[in-house]
């Protein structure tokens, strides 16, 4: 077979050499051990908590190390296009901080080593396709799809390893002539690695390979049998080759991808080497867990599981940066401990490595991200926090924009309300939370929400409520007004204090507690709230008092 020949002959058109794209794409200007990492989602409009995750592991590790982090987007299937997947996915991750260096933007593509969409990368592909036939790396298959599903079947009758190898790769045995027929015969093909692994022996006998992973250390297995398609009927690229042509020319150095990719890896080491390309060291993360109602620890699914869409957290209204912080917790096993050490430090500061990313599942748990978001919002400015929420509501609760919007300084209080002190409230998660936490404050959305304590007669509520608010001064201090809820239990036959109660049982009704709970309930509709002091405060007399004697008056 004249390969030279051969390769004219499928890519008659192809005029640029490898070293040509060489030039076009040289070695970056960085630092030495710089790293190059990259995102590379195809746009099919599901941006998950998986890409996240990665990209979150990507930005760390190129920006530590003086690099460069780029997003691309791999649209070769054009079957799985999603339209405006793209805009979906940038302004996704934008929302939680992710921001690239170079690649493709809403705007447009920025940097020098573009198209950063596979889909307009064609030339480059087939030129390193034509250089594989040029080499005998490569031929064109002209197996149907009626033919494909004769040969899996047999295969799966005699339970040998599906795909296109050995005796199964019958267009490896093509002379110039029939392929040459074939094309003027209009029959379409396929080009596929002409793999140089044992064919028809079984796995455990084949040659092993080890290739040493950033996260998982040095991994043994097979090396790779299989006569990959590397282009399609169409000439556009399988995501095989297209990664592997990419990562050399955008010059990546350390690619992060998940663990179901580990399958590929011997083929995708057999194409860097046959192009003489420098492997990347590539990081296999780990699938994100859960344990399930049940106790079994399972991957997140799309279709089970709503959080692992990101869509989740922007439409309950998560901080980004609460987001951030839970997730490199589980990206890297001692980020808990240095921010336990480092309470103040800004996240950046923390040695990201991804040798002590894990290897064997990483468990995500929406009630400890919850607690994170609690830390991570009881450093944020009241100000802050309402910026945000106010946008939140803009988009996903308009009913509640104006609401927001009339009286800022008035919801700044309630944000800011038990956050200064010693020990601040940590109560505040996500913005569906955070307007549920205080909505009784406004008129609108107030309601009684609560029982009256059971250590409380039915008969005691009007008389409690109106020694309330017959002794009722909202100039008091705090430790004036509680003097006066004092005074008016004991008056009333409750204890002045719990432990009283708890001695003398037979002796008091309840406790000031429970008298303080009946006024709390009128105040709020709830049982439990922030110190009903401060919320009269903010309420004001007129609303504090108004909220009293309907309560009374019920």
């Amino acid at each position: 077979m004249d390969n030279m020949k051969l390769a004219d002959l499928l890519f008659p058109n192809i005029t640029k050499t490898p070293e040509d794209w060489e030039k076009i794409y040289p070695e970056r200007d960085l630092p030495e051990g710089a790293y190059v990492t990259r995102l590379g989602p195809s746009p099919t409009g599901f941006i998950h908590l998986g890409n996240l995750y990665g990209a979150f592991a990507d930005e760390r590790m190129a920006h530590q190390h003086d690099g460069v982090f780029f997003l691309r987007i791999e649209d070769t299937d054009d079957k799985r296009y999603v339209e405006g997947a793209v805009e979906t996915i940038i302004t996704a991750l934008d929302y939680f901080g992710i921001s690239f260096d170079e690649g493709a933007f809403i705007d447009g593509d920025h940097g020098a080593y573009g198209p950063y969409h596979q889909s307009e990368r064609g030339e480059l592909y087939q030129t390193f396709a034509k250089k594989m036939v040029q080499n005998g790396d490569a031929y064109p298959c002209f197996l149907t799809s009626e033919e494909l599903s004769e040969i899996r079947a047999k295969q799966e009758e005699i339970k040998a390893n599906p795909g296109i190898y050995g005796k199964w790769a019958v267009s490896r045995e093509l002379t110039y002539e029939q392929i040459e027929e074939n094309i003027k015969a209009g029959k379409p093909f396929v080009i596929r690695l002409k793999s140089r692994g044992a064919t028809d022996i079984p796995a455990s006998e084949m040659k092993q390979i080890s290739i040493e992973d950033g996260i998982r250390g040095t991994l043994t297995m097979p090396e790779n049998n299989m006569d990959i398609v590397i282009l399609k009927a169409t000439g556009i690229p399988t995501y095989h080759f297209a990664h592997v042509i990419d990562d050399h020319f955008m010059r990546t150095t350390h690619v992060v991808r998940g663990e179901e990719w580990l399958s590929t890896l011997p083929a995708h080491y057999e194409l860097f080497n046959m192009l003489g390309f420098k492997l990347p060291v590539f990081c296999h993360t780990s699938h994100l867990m859960k344990i399930d109602e049940t106790g079994s620890k399972r991957k997140l699914s799309k279709r089970k599981d709503p959080e692992l869409s990101l869509d989740y957290y922007r439409q309950d209204g998560y901080f980004p940066e609460a987001v951030r912080e839970y997730l490199l917790t589980i990206l890297n096993s001692n980020y808990e401990e240095w921010r336990m050490e480092n309470p103040d430090a800004d996240y950046r500061e923390f040695d990201f490595s991804e040798s002590r990313m894990s290897g064997s599942g990483a468990l995500f748990d929406l009630v400890k991200l919850n607690d994170v978001c609690k830390d991570v919002l009881v450093k944020i400015p009241a100000e802050e926090i309402y910026s945000f929420l106010l946008n939140w509501a803009e988009k996903y609760r308009p009913e509640i924009h104006g609401l927001l919007a009339e009286d800022p300084d008035y919801v700044k209080k309630i944000l800011d309300l038990g956050r200064s002190g010693n020990k601040p409230r940590k109560d505040l998660v996500n913005c569906t939370q955070i307007f549920d936490f205080i909505k009784y404050f406004f008129d609108e959305y107030f309601e009684i929400q609560d029982e009256i304590p059971e250590h409380v007669p039915a008969e005691d509520v009007k008389p409690i409520l109106e020694g309330y608010l017959a002794s009722y001064d909202h100039s008091d201090d705090q430790s004036a007004w509680f003097d006066k809820i004092r005074g008016l239990a004991t008056e009333l036959g409750y204890a002045a204090k719990p432990k009283d109660f708890k001695k003398n049982l037979d002796q008091y009704k309840g406790h000031v507690g429970d008298v303080s709970t009946v006024i709390r309930l009128a105040v709020t509709g709830r049982s439990q709230s922030p110190d009903v002091w401060e919320i009269q405060q903010i309420l004001g007399e007129e609303r504090t008092v108004e909220r009293i004697k309907k309560f009374i008056g019920r």
